[in-house]
Formats: C-alpha cells, sequence, structure tokens
C-alpha cells in the first residue's frame, strides 16, 4: 500500500479557495443561474419536461416543496451557483417521483413485495456508521442501496439500455462525483464515495419531500421546523414503497439501512419496520460537532455567497443535542431483542467481531464467505487512504467545556468513551 497522504487543516471554510478551472466552472454557473428560479411550478414543469411525465402520485408533496422552496429562497443565501445545484436536484428528485410513480401505476404487483426483517443502522455522521454499513452490505445474500441507485432510483424506460450495454446512471454518477472531487478535493477524507458506494435510504425519502437531508444543503430553518413538527409516518411508508420497486427490479431479500435521520424517527422506524433489527452507534458527540460542522462548512463553498462557520458550527451542535435527546427519550421504544447499542471505541477495536454480535442478534448467518466478503472489502477501500483531517471546535465559536456539560445526558446514558 502506498503512504497515505498527511493529514491536514482546512484553513479557508470562510473564504474558499479555487482551483482556476473551477473558479471558470462557477463562473459559468453562475450565468446559468441567473436564468432560474427555485419557484415550485417551474421545478415541476421542467421535470415532467424531462420525462413526459405528469402524474405525480399523491399531491401532497407539494406544500412540502413550497415550504422548502420558500426556506431555500429567503434563508440559504444561494450563490447562483447554488441556485443552479438546488434546481438540478430538485428537479431530480421530481424526475425520480414521476418515474416511481409511473412504475407502480404499470405494475400495481410490486405492492405486493414484502420487505422483511430489515437491517438499520441508526447513528449520527462520524460514529462509524458508513463503515459499518459498507462491511454489512459487502455480504452478497444481503441488499443495500448503492449510490447511483439512490440518485436514480428507476430508470426512464426510453434510455433502458439494450442487452450488454451499460446503465446510463453509472456514467451521470462518475460524473457528478468527478465535480465534487474536483471542485473540494478533502472531502473524500471526511467521506470517499464512489459510484458503487453503500448510500442512505434518506436520499429516498427526499423524493417525498420530507427529510432532514434539506438541512445539510443549506441553512433552511423554516424548512426543519416544519419537518421536526410533522408527522413522519406517511413519509417512511412511501420509503418502505420505493424499497419494494427497487427489489421488484433488481432483486435482493434482506435490505441492511442507514441514517441519521433514524435516531429521532425511533416510533416510526418501528412502526414501519416491526420485524427489523436495530443497531443504534455512539460516539462522543463533542468529536462529531467539530466534524460535522467543518464537512458542512466546507460543502458550502459550492453554494453561499457568505459562508459563517460559527453560524453553522451552533446550528449543528444544537440539532445534535435534539436528535440526541430524542434518541434518548425514544431508545426503549426499539425492542431489546431486536436492538444493539454500538459504541464507537469497541466498534474501532474489532469491527468484524462487532458485525458477528449483530449478525447473531438478526439471526443472519455469519459465514466463512461472508467473512472473505467483509475482509476483501477492507482490503479494496482502506479506511483513511486519502488522508485525514485535523479539527478544531474554535473554527465555529464553540467551547469544548461547555458542550461537554450540554451533551451530558446523553454521554452518562449509554456510558460513551469521552474523546479528548
Amino acid at each position: 500500500m502506498s503512504e497515505r497522504p498527511p493529514t491536514v487543516f482546512i484553513d479557508d471554510l470562510a473564504e474558499p479557495k479555487f482551483s482556476p478551472e473551477i473558479v471558470e466552472l462557477r463562473s459559468m454557473m453562475a450565468d446559468i443561474g441567473a436564468t432560474l428560479t427555485l419557484e415550485p411550478d417551474a421545478l415541476i414543469a421542467a421535470a415532467v419536461e424531462q420525462t413526459g411525465l405528469d402524474d405525480f402520485g399523491p399531491d401532497d408533496f407539494r406544500q412540502r416543496l413550497d415550504v422548502l422552496t420558500s426556506s431555500l429562497q429567503k434563508e440559504a443565501g444561494l450563490a447562483p451557483e447554488g441556485i443552479v445545484t438546488n434546481f438540478a436536484q430538485l428537479t431530480q428528485l421530481l424526475k425520480n417521483r414521476l418515474l416511481i410513480q409511473d412504475l407502480l401505476t404499470r405494475h400495481p404487483e410490486i405492492d405486493d413485495v414484502e420487505i422483511t426483517r430489515p437491517i438499520i443502522i441508526c447513528g449520527l455522521p462520524r460514529t462509524g456508521t458508513t463503515h459499518l454499513h459498507n462491511l454489512i452490505s459487502a455480504d452478497p445474500s444481503l441488499r443495500s442501496l448503492p449510490y447511483w441507485e439512490s440518485l436514480e432510483p428507476v430508470l426512464a424506460e426510453s434510455e433502458r439500455p439494450a442487452d450488454g450495454e451499460p446503465d446510463p446512471r453509472l456514467a451521470r454518477c462518475k460524473e457528478g462525483l468527478n465535480f465534487i472531487n474536483s471542485a473540494m478535493p478533502l472531502f473524500k477524507r471526511m467521506h470517499d464515495m464512489y459510484v458503487d458506494h453503500v448510500h442512505e435510504e434518506i436520499q429516498l425519502l427526499a423524493v417525498d419531500f420530507s427529510t432532514m437531508l434539506f438541512e445539510t444543503m443549506a441553512e433552511v430553518p423554516s424548512w426543519r421546523d416544519y419537518y421536526m413538527a410533522s408527522d413522519q409516518t406517511p413519509h417512511y411508508e412511501y420509503l418502505k414503497r420505493v424499497l419494494k420497486a427497487l427489489t421488484w427490479l433488481r432483486g435482493g431479500t434482506r435490505w441492511v439501512l442507514k441514517s441519521p435521520q433514524h435516531l429521532e424517527q425511533f416510533p416510526v422506524l418501528r412502526a414501519t419496520f416491526p420485524d427489523a433489527t436495530f443497531v443504534v452507534t455512539h460516539r462522543d458527540p463533542v468529536s462529531i460537532c467539530a466534524s460535522l460542522a467543518t464537512m458542512i462548512s466546507y460543502t458550502a463553498r459550492l453554494r453561499c455567497t457568505r459562508i459563517d462557520p460559527g453560524m453553522i458550527g451552533h446550528y449543528w451542535a444544537e440539532r445534535l443535542e435534539t436528535m440526541l435527546r430524542s434518541c434518548v427519550r425514544d431508545r426503549d421504544v426499539l425492542p431489546t431483542d431486536q436492538s444493539i447499542d454500538v459504541r464507537f471505541n469497541e466498534f474501532m477495536a474489532d469491527d468484524v467481531a462487532m458485525v458477528e454480535r449483530i449478525y447473531a442478534l438478526a439471526d443472519q448467518p455469519f459465514t466463512p464467505e461472508v467473512r472473505a466478503a467483509m475482509d476483501a472489502f477492507m482490503v479494496e477501500h482502506p479506511r483513511g487512504v486519502h488522508g485525514g483531517l485535523r479539527y478544531d471546535l474554535g473554527q465555529f465559536g464553540l467551547d469544548h467545556d461547555q458542550l461537554r456539560e450540554t451533551f451530558r445526558f446523553y454521554t452518562d446514558r449509554f456510558g460513551i468513551q469521552l474523546e479528548s
């Protein structure tokens, strides 16, 4: 293995620096952004035109789209480039909704597909969820969601490739990742993504326009308040229906899922997937604050006219507290014989042994072939291969001791090992 790059510190969060090529590309995007609007009617019209479809299914999503786009326009401080990226992302979600509804209409038998006994990982970012998700997904007997499929769950009939030809979604996904890696070359140190990267079903919840994912894409406090005040049961049912469609399209029996959003939705999650095995990951939230604030601030360079790391840091410290209070309040909703708490230090000490414990609880065979598949994954995708980052709470105006006290309700409840 080649020597890994040295750890670096990101010192341009508030005033990003770009390569000449990205400066030129951003200028072109700004010109395009000046011609676009994030009004719902314009987004819907674009999706209808690009798909040739007009049945979105139940139209209750329109109210949620109205709230989201209003928050984006009034609160997010989007630069013209940010308008371009948000227009593209929201249009794609609407296209996905049209294509999913078209598939369900043409094949009503999809609703007879059963989603049984999924393994669901619930944990904040930076708690080892991605590594755990990838390890379990290496098991060929389980079904997971690759990144390309999360972005475009259903392919238009007009694009269906001939036998032996590649799925066009793969090339589009690779093109998008190339842009991300060029514009934000340090992002892969925080969250390495590739075309077949196992992704979160939160991307599918977004198709129903009700998810905390939108909070990570822009500063949208009005949207956050609307989302948090709404019962998420119908949206998790929509997610389950999409999982049925994907199972029908590409097969699979038992799913492995993962999202931080589940931490604040335990009652809804259990009601939707009553026979699931729930894996709740834990880590010192003070460490998570610095890491997550860095990642959100870093990605803001592609959307905002002005970046305020202090505001971002305080927003996410408060948001994590809200999520963890929900976790503490509702943890006992998850049955003891269907759930396990995974602490970061224990998982990092012996990751495969922890997977074996999870498999035993889930009654999932852990065979020599499964172990070999996980070993092969770790060889092919070694952790930290792109180098690490040094984090500093001071960049965000956050105080270590104050945060330590704020999160004591959580660290004491779950016996979390505190980090320096």
